[in-house]
């Protein structure tokens, strides 16, 4: 529940009512009350609108996972997975981009403008292997680039994963990370 819920909002949500309540205990004389709404609803407040500049939005799942796919996951989902999976779906702070840093490192964001963005996950089952797939807007960086870093990106993100990328149209590529059976 709380991945869900912006800390900037919460932030100025608090903030903001400590603040409106020292003004109301200042009109009314009350000066404890005062005090308080002054020196902790100011703070929140500031720190809320800060947090809210600096707000990253959760990346949307563009299918909803099936109960098949969700046990599937519990069963084969490797840590980076999950680690992915969680953070590029909760409020992030500070970031400029789900992301940025791992495409920087890849070699796939030549610079902030033409960094590819990620607009969608989904999870599926790709031969029978659990997948998160990562969809991305790639106007300025081509699938052939995407393709020569493709074992650079397995190595990245492994081990136990197998990526295939794929350009479902234009300017969107999709990078599916598999999780592979080590026996």
């Amino acid at each position: 529940m709380f991945r869900k819920i912006p800390l900037g909002l919460l932030g100025l949500v608090v903030g903001l009512s400590l603040t409106l309540m020292g003004v109301v205990a200042y009109a009314l004389g009350k000066p404890t009350l005062n005090l308080i709404g002054f020196f902790y609803g100011v703070p929140l407040l500031l720190g809320g609108l800060a947090l809210k500049a600096a707000e990253l939005k959760p990346t949307p799942f563009s299918v909803p996972t099936s109960p098949e796919i969700l046990s599937l996951r519990e069963q084969q989902a490797t840590p980076t997975q999950n680690q992915i999976r969680n953070d590029v779906t909760r409020y992030r702070y500070g970031q400029e981009a789900h992301l940025d840093d791992s495409l920087e490192r890849l070699g796939l964001s030549p610079n902030d403008e033409e960094r590819p963005i990620l607009k969608g996950i989904r999870e599926t089952a790709i031969e029978g292997q659990y997948a998160l797939i990562l969809e991305f807007d790639s106007p300025f960086v081509p699938l052939e680039t995407w393709q020569q870093q493709r074992e650079k990106i397995e190595k990245f993100f492994g081990p136990g994963i197998r990526v295939t990328v794929e350009q479902v149209e234009e300017s969107e590529i999709e990078a599916a990370l598999i999780a592979v059976n080590e026996e």
